[in-house]
């Protein structure tokens, strides 16, 4: 009885350590099917914040050229305003052009009425007018000409916000 009770007594010691190694075998197998699913997930995650920044970085990059374009754009019109203007100022320096400005005829209230139609002998049927000094007409493309830079300069400015915002 008692060699009964000790042959029980290693087949039941036997049978758990079997238990015992097929446990750890099958928590082993788990942990590794655990750490490949982590390690998947975390590629995956991995790959989608490199396409992310990827997207990021060619939106950027698209930006920058088209700030890049408009800013040529701007420097361009600007350059072509002031060759214009200084063209305009030369003309206007060697007499080749004169500014003058309309009269109105029929105004009583400015002291000179001028007469309203033209003489008898006259080939001239336009308006009448009035030349400006050269020094007045300087000042006044000077003005005009702060005023198209203004301008330029505005479409500059609101085709970046545009850019930007979208």
């Amino acid at each position: 009885m008692r060699f009964l009770a000790a042959w029980r007594l290693i087949g039941v010691c036997l049978l758990s350590a079997l238990v015992w190694q097929v446990q750890a075998w099958r928590y082993g197998a788990q942990l590794e099917a655990q750490s490949a699913a982590q390690a998947q997930a975390l590629s995956q995650q991995s790959q989608v914040a490199l396409r992310q920044q990827q997207a990021q970085q060619d939106k950027r990059l698209a930006l920058e050229q088209q700030l890049s374009a408009i800013d040529q754009q701007h420097a361009r019109e600007l350059s072509d305003a002031q060759r214009h203007q200084a063209a305009l100022r030369d003309r206007l320096a060697t007499a080749d052009v004169r500014l003058s400005v309309l009269l109105d005829a029929s105004d009583s209230a400015s002291g000179c009425a001028m007469p309203a139609a033209t003489a008898a002998g006259g080939v001239v049927h336009a308006a009448t007018r009035a030349r400006l000094d050269p020094a007045h007409a300087q000042r006044i493309i000077a003005i005009t000409d702060d005023a198209d830079n203004a301008v330029i300069a505005l479409r500059a400015c609101q085709a970046y916000v545009r850019a930007i915002v979208r």
